[in-house]
């Protein structure tokens, strides 16, 4: 069984850093491709940034320079470092793999407001 749990959102000030967690069980993480996805209130979910079986990160434009996307396979768990976080970064934040179908964490909500 396939689970994805997330944590490290918050509440933080423009400028600041979050990071957030993903930990995996039911599937080894880097068989498939892994990644974030946001959702702002009334929008659509986007693509936040995605990490390849080969390890190349891919990143929305919005995001590049600021976010980076890793992996720890010992701890079976994803990142997501947020740096120099903007109001616009905030939503309810994703964690997504890309199995045999695809699969969700619950969420983590990041706020950024002053």
């Amino acid at each position: 069984q396939v689970q994805l749990v997330e944590s490290g959102g918050g509440l933080v000030q423009p400028g600041g850093s979050l990071k957030l967690s993903c930990v995996a069980s039911g599937i080894i993480i880097g068989r498939n491709v892994m990644g974030w996805y946001r959702q702002a209130p009334g929008k659509d979910r986007e693509l936040v940034a995605i990490l390849t079986s080969r390890s190349s990160p891919n990143y929305a434009d919005s995001v590049k320079g600021r976010f980076t996307i890793s992996r720890d396979f010992a701890k079976s768990t994803l990142y997501l470092q947020m740096n120099s976080l903007k109001p616009e970064d905030t939503a309810v934040y994703y964690c997504h793999y890309n199995g045999d179908r695809a699969y969700w964490g619950q969420g983590t909500q990041v706020t950024v407001s002053s």
